[in-house]
């Protein structure tokens, strides 16, 4: 797999601007998790700067990477991280309008909004279900396309939140069921909840949970660099789906309310940012990013822009770019109404008495 490489004491530069700016966007709403974005900034960072397969220059790239923000509340972070790779519709003026009303850069991720985002989260578990679906539809692509066309990942991160909704049980179910190794889940799993510790409300084995729905399983320290990329970088080997347990600190950095509640699910204050800009060595103004950091991250949002180009050419001179691309649009065939009509007709003259669930499967199997 092509990769970016990218020293250590930038990656840290980098995750620092995602956290800082993810801090500044919420403090000036007056609204926001600022937990999140602070502990998984490390996670982030390793993912987007040297994993994630994207062009921020056509942010619909059919064989992109998916990324799927399923705790969407920690949102701040990926307006961040959109911006800082050059997504064209996101500017700095649209991180100081965070939680406004009409703005681009919403309180959970919208698809709508935004050319970058991949899926609209809310409701926590959703992203894991819709993840498991999209990474579905990536393998059945696959197997009618071959990997020349559509060959990528859906990478999901999520929280303990996630996990504890019933949806993601039976999506995790179905991903092992059908050994989809292009799924990647990285947990942020910090232990706390906006409540307090996590074993107020849960005493799963995440791992054994996984484990037992038939995925690989992998650890790392959430806030060291080395261990982050090597376990992605096992990832791309898998056969199965991958859950990657990344033990973060919630709220890291800030001096007195990292790794508690306090910072989940409201703003820092200035006092606290004050400790923040300190212990991280943060010497810049509220949404001020040095040209050096922005311009690695620029690079990132660049570096497959090659490959994005030569994947055109080659579905342009392929034969089959017209299917291709009805097939993406959701476009249905033009002979569908007819062929309804026709059933439709058939189901008249012969008036058969039969039941519900099987006078849904004959419209089905016209339909498919």
């Amino acid at each position: 797999m092509k990769r970016r490489m990218i020293a250590e004491t930038t990656l840290q530069k980098m995750a620092t601007a995602v956290r800082m700016l993810s801090v500044d966007m919420i403090e000036k709403a007056g609204s926001g998790h600022p937990g999140a974005p602070l502990g998984l900034a490390d996670v982030a960072t390793v993912l987007w700067g040297q994993f994630l397969k994207f062009d921020s220059s056509d942010p619909k790239w059919l064989n992109r990477d998916r990324f799927i923000l399923s705790g969407g509340h920690a949102s701040a972070m990926l307006y961040s991280l959109l911006y800082l790779t050059g997504f064209e519709d996101i500017s700095l003026e649209d991180l100081k309008c965070f939680r406004q009303l009409g703005s681009k850069t919403a309180g959970h991720p919208e698809k709508t909004l935004l050319s970058g985002i991949d899926f609209s989260t809310g409701p926590l578990g959703q992203g894991i279900a819709g993840g498991v679906g999209m990474a579905l539809a990536e393998r059945m692509m696959n197997a009618r396309f071959g990997d020349d066309f559509i060959n990528h990942k859906t990478y999901i991160m999520c929280g303990d939140g996630d996990l504890m909704e019933g949806v993601s049980e039976e999506a995790i179910s179905l991903a092992g069921l059908w050994q989809l190794k292009n799924l990647v889940i990285l947990w942020d799993n910090n232990h706390i909840t906006i409540d307090g510790h996590t074993n107020l409300s849960v005493a799963v084995d995440m791992k054994k949970r996984f484990e037992a729905h038939h995925w690989t399983v992998l650890s790392c320290d959430g806030h060291n660099y080395e261990s982050i990329s090597k376990a992605l970088d096992k990832a791309q080997k898998s056969e199965s789906p991958v859950l990657i347990d990344c033990r973060t600190i919630i709220g890291f950095g800030a001096p007195t309310k990292s790794n508690t509640p306090k910072c989940h699910g409201s703003p820092l204050g200035t006092e606290e940012i004050a400790g923040l800009r300190q212990n991280l060595g943060w010497n810049y103004a509220p949404f001020e990013i040095p040209v050096d950091i922005l311009e690695s991250w620029r690079s990132v949002g660049r570096f497959f822009e090659g490959d994005r180009r030569q994947w055109d050419l080659r579905l342009e001179h392929s034969g089959y770019q017209d299917e291709f691309y009805q097939l993406f649009d959701g476009n249905l065939p033009d002979s569908l109404s007819e062929k309804l009509s026709v059933y439709k007709k058939k189901l008249i003259q012969e008036k058969q008495t039969v039941a519900t669930r099987k006078a849904s499967q004959g419209v089905l199997s016209v339909l498919t």
